[in-house]
């Protein structure tokens, strides 16, 4: 097997680079759509702004931020070690997670449905994994504290945001002197 990946190493790169450019191209059209669509419904930026401050602070997020999600994603969800003998496995599956998440989340995005890019990646590589490999590859321990997250975050922040809209309403809005109010409680 060795021989065929140093015999079809430049396609098997380039077709992982056209897979990662079309993931990214379905990032894209969701992440950038879900920041900024308000602003520029608004007007309060012209789409030639918003892709401008996306372009900046997508990359940025992605340089400082994204090494975890990327290594999580790379070695959390399967265990790659059990797949030493057979390598193809591993490329092959990786590569056809990458098309689907992509293919999938351009799809979703046309049509405007609620979709996360994590979802999608994390769904594809457990599905190559427990179909693919077996059900025993997939490290269900930390793919249940990926899922717990998306459960925990929204709760934590809808409980904050809901705690903090109710101090301002009872603090500020809801009394005599709401501007006065604002300015002992604000700073």
């Amino acid at each position: 097997m060795l021989d065929f990946f140093s015999e079809y190493q430049l396609i098997l790169i380039s077709l992982a680079g056209v897979f990662g450019i079309l993931m990214a191209f379905g990032i894209g059209a969701n992440d950038v759509a879900n920041a900024m669509g308000t602003s520029v419904g608004a007007k309060a930026l012209t789409v030639k702004q918003a892709i401008i401050i996306a372009m900046i602070f997508e990359f940025a997020g992605a340089f400082l931020a994204g090494g975890e999600v990327t290594s999580t994603i790379r070695k959390g969800i399967i265990d790659a070690s059990s797949m030493v003998d057979t390598p193809e496995l591993l490329v092959f599956g990786m590569m056809a997670s990458l098309l689907a998440a992509g293919i999938w989340l351009i799809i979703a995005s046309y049509f405007g449905w609620p979709v996360s890019t994590t979802h999608s990646i994390v769904g594809a590589i457990v599905g190559f994994a427990a179909v693919g490999i077996g059900m025993d590859v997939v490290q269900w321990g930390k793919v249940g504290s990926i899922v717990a997250s998306w459960v925990v975050s929204p709760v934590l922040s809808g409980t904050m945001a809901f705690m903090l809209f109710t101090s301002v309403q009872k603090l500020i809005l809801n009394t005599d002197n709401p501007l006065e109010n604002a300015k002992k409680y604000v700073p």
